[in-house]
């Protein structure tokens, strides 16, 4: 793709040039993607495919799956500061050499992780983070039909997960849970979140987890559905752990996306949570992030 230019100019004459593309191009975009979003992740995409030449457009093949992970790896650091093994990291920044994202969200600092500053919202750009005013208290929570929303595709996440599991031979401790859970996602064109933090820095933690030492990882998926938090000695520790614990949903008959009430930074709020159909003890980890901050305004055109 020709250089000099901006990234939309240079995709919309692609896409010109390539019309069979267009319609197979757009069958790879994400439920939850914004335009902006979309757009870079696209031009990723398509900078990129030459150098997977046995992609073939329309056709299902290993090449297309690992270029699909690489551009939704990238996409997911750019947007929501996610961060994967070093050999990735490297990879995914060798590959966006040339694609510019305008306005690309700032990464969360700890302070803002925890909710004591400005926060950046995981959308289309800045203007869907706003400054929550000092002194009012969490009263913005996930809408009544959210859960009904984001349901249709839990069900079939459940699905895919189940079917994951039995060619691996079922859950267990041996398993990589979190390549099982990120592969099942992608295939249904939705990506995996993860917010780290040091152990120390996390309010509310139980007693058993006071220790100095060590990282949180919280796990969601579509940026608002909660799935689980893990503990581990360092990021890819915690990230495992935390995929561990949100793949013993599948465990039951079914999943239910349902609001719940936790705790962030001090304060009981109400979060998008995904259960299973057991019972169990109802209280959860603190959050560390919170997706559902007051005065946050809806993904507009980028």
């Amino acid at each position: 793709m020709a250089e000099g230019r901006s990234g939309e100019d240079i995709v919309s004459e692609y896409l010109d040039q390539n019309p069979h593309l267009v319609e197979w191009v757009e069958s790879l975009r994400g439920g939850h993607e914004t335009n902006k979003q979309w757009h870079a992740r696209r031009e990723f995409f398509l900078r990129n495919m030459e150098t997977f030449p046995t992609v073939q457009p329309g056709f299902p093949s290993p090449s297309l799956d690992r270029l699909l992970s690489l551009s939704i790896c990238w996409a997911n650091h750019i947007f929501l500061g996610c961060r994967y093994p070093q050999p990735v990291m490297d990879r995914i920044k060798e590959m966006a050499e040339g694609v510019v994202v305008n306005d690309a969200p700032v990464r969360k600092t700890r302070d803002e992780i925890l909710g004591k500053g400005k926060r950046t919202a995981g959308g289309d750009d800045d203007s869907c983070a706003k400054r929550t005013k000092p002194g009012n208290p969490f009263k913005q929570g996930p809408p009544p039909q959210a859960p009904a929303e984001h349901q249709p595709f839990f069900n079939r996440l459940y699905k895919a997960v189940a079917w994951k599991l039995v060619s691996a031979g079922g859950f267990g401790p041996n398993l990589d849970h979190f390549e099982i859970l990120r592969a099942c996602t992608e295939s249904s064109k939705e990506s995996l979140s993860c917010v780290f933090v040091p152990l120390k820095d996390i309010p509310d933690l139980p007693a058993a987890r006071s220790q100095k030492e060590g990282q949180v990882c919280e796990l969601r998926c579509q940026t608002t559905v909660y799935l689980g938090t893990g503990y581990g000695r360092d990021e890819a520790a915690a990230r495992a752990m935390a995929s561990k614990e949100a793949l013993k949903a599948f465990q039951g008959r079914k999943v239910t996306v349902k609001i719940c009430r936790r705790r962030f930074n001090g304060r009981d709020v109400e979060d998008l949570v995904l259960l299973d159909d057991q019972p169990r003890n109802p209280g959860f980890p603190p959050a560390i992030s919170y997706p559902f901050q007051p005065e946050q305004q809806g993904d507009g055109p980028s």
